[in-house]
């Protein structure tokens, strides 16, 4: 169990951390409620497809279907929305660390919808990452000017965040209600993708395609790697750990696309940014590990210091 768990989630903090540099290649000539529907429409057909090839149930009730739309609509529809208009003004690195507060908004969250405890690890374990982000993007943090479009940009991202932090409780609730994971998330994306086509008409935004080799190959990778594989490792993570545990690979995947900036986009390290990063992962060991597992740690390192001592 701890194998397999161990597995979804370093799947998913892969695929999110490289969507980082897949994500500023959709803004462009196409609008980004145009692009995020592309991206959805594109996604739901494939789930759909695969669920109908492996005999999967499609056949659900008005209720279920309410419940999936408002899944889809939280997940796949309005957050995006909100954080690609962010994107326009702010850097991917400061959204990011906007983002890593789903892990306080889950907690507190899951402790007023589902009566969750809140073990103390994950307490820990949240505010090492949270201290080690903000750390890593301090350059950002630093440079931030106090003129209304950056402010816009960041209220944007927090209410973002919020929206995927409730979208995290439907999920876990759609999930403790026997609702499959891949045919939730193959329904909600089709219904997240025909909210944003209609917000995009009403706006008048055309629905225009950049026939480009980076364009194409990034909206096909964000549809097939960063939404049919991530959000399904990801939601079936967290039915399985909870919405605490499993909101932490959100503090996580930025280290991954900041990895994958100093191959591709030359980013420099500093002494904060190393800090940053040993300090997300002493809080990820804290959040994802047994309880058993980190006792043992503790004892094996209390002894050894304890006969250096002596």
């Amino acid at each position: 169990m701890f194998a397999n768990t161990f597995v979804l989630y370093l799947s998913t903090v892969l695929i999110w951390g490289s969507t980082f540099i897949a994500i500023p290649l959709q803004l462009g000539e196409v609008s980004g409620d145009v692009s995020i529907a592309y991206r959805f429409g594109l996604a739901a057909l494939v789930l759909m497809l695969w669920c109908r090839l492996t005999g999967r149930n499609m056949t659900f009730g008005l209720r279920q279907h309410v419940w999936m739309m408002a899944q889809g609509l939280m997940l796949f529809g309005f957050n995006y929305m909100l954080v690609y208009q962010a994107a326009a003004d702010i850097t991917s690195g400061l959204i990011a660390v906007v983002f890593s507060t789903i892990i306080v908004m889950n907690i507190i969250n899951g402790a007023l919808f589902f009566g969750n405890r809140v073990p103390r690890a994950v307490i820990a374990g949240a505010a090492f990452g949270l201290v080690g982000i903000c750390l890593v993007f301090l350059p950002e943090v630093r440079a931030l000017d106090a003129d209304g479009t950056t402010l816009r940009a960041i209220i944007l991202s927090l209410v973002g965040t919020f929206i995927t932090s409730f979208g995290n409780m439907l999920s876990a609730r759609n999930q403790s209600s026997k609702l499959p994971v891949m045919q939730s998330n193959a329904y909600g994306m089709a219904y997240g993708a025909l909210a944003l086509a209609i917000i995009a008409w009403s706006r008048g935004s055309p629905f225009a395609f950049e026939a480009t080799w980076s364009y194409t190959g990034s909206l096909v990778y964000l549809a097939l790697i960063g939404s049919v594989l991530g959000f399904g490792s990801f939601l079936t993570l967290l039915g399985r750990i909870g919405p605490e545990r499993a909101a932490y690979c959100m503090v996580l995947f930025p280290i991954v696309a900041l990895a994958l900036s100093t191959v591709f986009e030359n980013y420099q390290w500093t002494v904060e940014a190393v800090t940053g990063v040993s300090l997300v992962l002493a809080g990820n060991l804290l959040v994802i590990a047994p309880k058993e597992q980190l006792q043992r740690v503790f004892r094996a390192f209390r002894t050894n210091f304890a006969n250096r001592i002596g």
